[in-house]
């Protein structure tokens, strides 16, 4: 198994990304040096293989998902294409992903109880919240897009200004004005 890495300069700041030979396989926030350490540490315990740095040109996935990420943030993109390698990923929190990436078009937003319906677990809105807290892929698999069912924004790995942001692009919330 062959694991490349890269970090992409985004709108949101710098993004760490890997693939596989399957597809990309994580999508990180704030990949500075430390995150990037630890997160080449974690996929080379997780694929029992070291993480090599390259450039998107080295891998056609990383190629295809720097340039779906670079249309995305330029407005120019709603659906990723990249294919994409679901093994940091399992169970119930696989399957709240999958629907997210299938089920949730841009543009738009679910509840954490409504996508816990969907995959058939009605009592089962925070365990979503996990599903989404553990999310290898964000960004490409839009966590961003679920919310509270009152209207609140809901939590978010990246943390809330990414969370507007992104919401704000796709045309969800206004965009921040600072």
């Amino acid at each position: 198994m062959k694991v490349i890495w890269t970090v992409r300069e985004t709108p949101i700041g710098p993004l760490f990304l890997a693939a596989t030979d399957q597809g990309l396989a994580t999508v990180g926030f704030r990949a500075g040096e430390q995150v990037v350490e630890r997160t080449v540490r974690r996929l080379a315990g997780r694929f029992g293989t070291d993480p090599v740095p390259g450039e998107p040109a080295d891998d056609a996935h990383l190629a295809l998902a720097a340039r779906e990420l670079d249309a995305y943030f330029a407005g120019e993109l709603r659906d990723f294409t990249v294919e994409l390698d679901w093994s940091l990923s399992g169970g119930f929190n696989r399957r709240v992903l999958h629907e997210l990436a299938t089920g949730v078009p841009y543009g738009t937003v679910v509840g954490y109880q409504t996508l816990a319906d969907r995959v058939g677990e009605p009592g089962a809105a925070r365990a979503v919240g996990v599903a989404m807290g553990s999310n290898p892929l964000p960004v490409v698999v839009p966590c961003h897009r679920v919310v509270e069912s009152d209207g609140g924004i809901g939590g978010f790995g990246g943390g809330l200004e990414i969370k507007r942001t992104l919401l704000g692009l796709e045309g969800v919330l206004p965009q921040p004005l600072f």
